[in-house]
């Protein structure tokens, strides 16, 4: 497990992009076998817009790498964090048990806790609205974010890794898995049901998060989980994946096919007055 850490530790980028390059790959293919919903749409057109915010978040993690880094390296050699101290109080706890650890700690707060947070605080809501306008959700939505929510998430990222004092390796083993699961769920591909509810018990699925992607209420506050769901199970925001052939994508606050599909026009969601959908949770 160790040389396994190792590995992720020193990991060059261009290992790190063909990774994602091919899981994009992947699942372009099953779409096009085996869609959950038939979308009439120009999957280029769209997979270019999405791809731009692809494109601008990888720009910000880059940039927010060095901090990423400085934080690992300030755990080493402060011995920081919970992680070092559940070391020290459990010498003989297996090493694998620590990343699994760390890896649920990252994802818990660098994850699970700023996507509870963008459904709550309005100001973060507006920001994080661009990844829900998607009328056709599929894999190219996983990075359809805000440049200023990724900033968001970027900065919740470093906070997860001094809570947790993960090591360089367990990070970028983290953020491995968390761009492969924002992928797989939102793919738009048929899984069998019964697979799919017995994974995802415990992992998000892509039926349990296309839930989270229905236009209205309350299912948009619902299944905020990134790798594991069992968050949402602990904290009582789950919902089953029971009638998926009735999930409509999007928001009801956005349903402009011209809005939904224009850069401008996305890019300036966070600076436009905010919209009231009945029930809104900031309707005061």
């Amino acid at each position: 497990m160790e040389n396994f850490i190792q590995f992720f530790a020193e990991i060059p980028s261009s290992v790190r992009s063909t990774i994602l390059i091919s899981g994009l790959t992947l699942f372009f293919l099953l779409e096009a076998g085996i869609p959950l919903f038939r979308f009439n749409y120009n999957k280029v057109n769209h997979a270019l817009l999405n791809l731009f915010f692809t494109f601008t978040t990888l720009l910000i993690n880059l940039s927010g790498a060095f901090l990423i880094l400085q934080a690992t390296d300030y755990n080493l050699h402060h011995q920081w964090g919970l992680l070092p101290m559940i070391h020290h109080s459990l010498p003989s706890l297996p090493y694998w048990v620590l990343v699994l650890l760390g890896i649920l700690l990252l994802d818990f707060i660098g994850a699970w806790f700023i996507h509870w947070l963008e459904h709550r605080v309005k100001w973060m809501w507006k920001f994080h609205i661009i990844h829900h306008t998607d009328p056709c959700v599929d894999v190219t939505t996983g990075l359809r974010h805000h440049p200023g929510e990724s900033v968001l998430r970027l900065g919740f990222t470093i906070l997860a890794v001094f809570i947790s004092g993960a090591s360089i390796g367990i990070v970028m083993l983290y953020q491995t898995l968390s761009a492969f699961f924002a992928q797989l769920t939102h793919a738009n591909i048929k899984t069998p049901k019964v697979l799919d509810n017995i994974l995802s018990l415990i992992f998000v699925t892509p039926d349990f998060h296309k839930v989270h992607h229905h236009f209205v209420l309350p299912e948009t506050d619902r299944n905020y989980g990134n790798i594991f769901s069992l968050w949402d199970r602990i904290f009582q925001t789950a919902q089953n994946a029971d009638k998926l052939e009735k999930l409509h994508y999007g928001l009801d606050t956005h349903q402009s096919k011209a809005e939904q599909s224009s850069l401008k026009s996305l890019l300036l969601i966070p600076f436009k007055p905010y919209r009231l959908p009945v029930g809104s949770k900031f309707n005061n």
